[in-house]
Protein backbone atom coordinates (compact mmCIF):
# COMPACT_ATOMS: atom_id res chain seq x y z
CA UNK A 1 0.00 0.00 0.00
CA UNK A 2 1.37 3.36 -1.03
CA UNK A 3 1.23 6.20 1.44
CA UNK A 4 2.56 9.73 1.29
CA UNK A 5 2.65 11.44 4.67
CA UNK A 6 3.15 15.18 4.94
CA UNK A 7 4.31 16.93 8.08
CA UNK A 8 5.81 20.23 9.17
CA UNK A 9 2.88 22.54 8.70
CA UNK A 10 1.87 25.05 11.34
CA UNK A 11 1.45 28.68 12.22
CA UNK A 12 4.14 31.16 11.27
CA UNK A 13 4.38 34.93 11.13
CA UNK A 14 4.73 36.73 7.81
CA UNK A 15 8.33 36.57 6.72
CA UNK A 16 8.87 33.36 8.62
CA UNK A 17 9.89 29.91 7.44
CA UNK A 18 8.59 26.37 7.53
CA UNK A 19 9.94 23.12 6.18
CA UNK A 20 7.42 20.58 5.00
CA UNK A 21 8.28 16.91 4.73
CA UNK A 22 6.76 14.23 2.53
CA UNK A 23 7.64 10.70 3.59
CA UNK A 24 6.81 7.89 1.19
CA UNK A 25 5.86 4.36 2.16
CA UNK A 26 5.29 1.47 -0.21
CA UNK A 27 6.92 3.26 -3.11
CA UNK A 28 10.49 4.12 -4.00
CA UNK A 29 10.81 7.80 -4.71
CA UNK A 30 13.71 7.43 -7.10
CA UNK A 31 11.16 6.21 -9.65
CA UNK A 32 8.70 9.04 -9.11
CA UNK A 33 8.53 12.73 -9.76
CA UNK A 34 7.26 14.42 -6.62
CA UNK A 35 5.13 17.51 -6.63
CA UNK A 36 3.94 19.86 -3.94
CA UNK A 37 0.53 21.45 -4.28
CA UNK A 38 -1.57 23.74 -2.16
CA UNK A 39 -5.23 24.52 -1.85
CA UNK A 40 -6.68 27.47 0.01
CA UNK A 41 -10.36 27.65 0.99
CA UNK A 42 -12.52 28.48 -2.00
CA UNK A 43 -9.64 28.14 -4.45
CA UNK A 44 -8.51 25.47 -6.83
CA UNK A 45 -5.55 23.25 -6.03
CA UNK A 46 -2.41 24.73 -7.54
CA UNK A 47 0.99 23.33 -8.26
CA UNK A 48 3.79 24.79 -6.16
CA UNK A 49 6.90 22.82 -7.03
CA UNK A 50 8.10 19.56 -8.49
CA UNK A 51 11.32 17.56 -8.40
CA UNK A 52 12.14 15.00 -11.04
CA UNK A 53 13.13 11.43 -10.29
CA UNK A 54 15.86 11.22 -12.92
CA UNK A 55 18.18 14.12 -12.18
CA UNK A 56 16.62 15.99 -9.28
CA UNK A 57 15.81 19.00 -11.42
CA UNK A 58 13.18 21.25 -9.87
CA UNK A 59 10.47 23.56 -11.08
CA UNK A 60 8.46 26.19 -9.24
CA UNK A 61 5.33 28.23 -9.61
CA UNK A 62 6.09 31.90 -10.27
CA UNK A 63 4.43 32.83 -6.99
CA UNK A 64 7.03 30.94 -4.94
CA UNK A 65 10.20 31.23 -7.01
CA UNK A 66 13.10 32.47 -4.95
CA UNK A 67 11.30 31.71 -1.69
CA UNK A 68 10.62 27.96 -1.76
CA UNK A 69 13.12 25.18 -2.35
CA UNK A 70 12.29 21.54 -3.03
CA UNK A 71 14.77 18.79 -2.24
CA UNK A 72 14.82 15.06 -1.71
CA UNK A 73 16.83 12.24 -0.23
CA UNK A 74 16.16 8.95 -1.98
CA UNK A 75 17.88 7.01 0.81
CA UNK A 76 15.30 8.41 3.24
CA UNK A 77 12.46 8.23 0.71
CA UNK A 78 11.59 11.77 1.70
CA UNK A 79 11.02 15.06 -0.10
CA UNK A 80 11.12 18.45 1.60
CA UNK A 81 9.73 21.85 0.75
CA UNK A 82 11.64 24.66 2.43
CA UNK A 83 9.41 27.71 2.54
CA UNK A 84 11.02 31.05 3.37
CA UNK A 85 9.69 34.61 3.43
CA UNK A 86 6.16 33.35 3.86
CA UNK A 87 3.47 35.77 2.79
CA UNK A 88 -0.18 36.24 3.74
CA UNK A 89 -1.15 34.66 0.39
CA UNK A 90 0.69 31.40 1.13
CA UNK A 91 -1.68 29.84 3.70
CA UNK A 92 -3.28 26.65 2.44
CA UNK A 93 -3.32 22.93 2.90
CA UNK A 94 -0.15 21.68 1.28
CA UNK A 95 -0.10 18.27 -0.38
CA UNK A 96 2.64 16.16 -1.86
CA UNK A 97 1.99 13.79 -4.73
CA UNK A 98 3.92 11.16 -6.65
CA UNK A 99 3.90 10.68 -10.42
CA UNK A 100 5.58 7.63 -11.92
CA UNK A 101 7.68 9.60 -14.35
CA UNK A 102 11.31 10.49 -14.84
CA UNK A 103 10.63 14.19 -15.22
CA UNK A 104 8.14 16.68 -13.90
CA UNK A 105 5.30 17.73 -16.16
CA UNK A 106 4.05 21.28 -16.34
CA UNK A 107 3.63 22.84 -12.90
CA UNK A 108 -0.13 22.80 -13.43
CA UNK A 109 -0.27 19.06 -14.12
CA UNK A 110 -2.42 17.37 -11.48
CA UNK A 111 -2.81 13.76 -12.63
CA UNK A 112 -0.40 12.29 -10.13
CA UNK A 113 -0.65 8.64 -9.13
CA UNK A 114 -0.59 9.09 -5.38
CA UNK A 115 -1.49 11.91 -2.99
CA UNK A 116 -0.92 12.62 0.66
CA UNK A 117 -3.53 13.88 3.09
CA UNK A 118 -2.08 17.34 3.40
CA UNK A 119 -0.66 19.58 6.09
CA UNK A 120 -2.01 22.99 7.03
CA UNK A 121 0.13 26.10 6.71
CA UNK A 122 -1.10 29.28 8.35
CA UNK A 123 0.60 32.66 8.06
CA UNK A 124 -0.57 35.23 10.55
CA UNK A 125 0.81 37.86 12.84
Amino acid sequence: QVQLVESGGGLVQPGGSLRLSCAAFGVTLDHYAIGWFRQAPGKEREGVSCISSSDGSASYADSVKGRFTISKDNSKNTVWLQMNSLKPEDPAVYYCAADRAAYCSDIGYIYYDYWGQGTQVTVSS
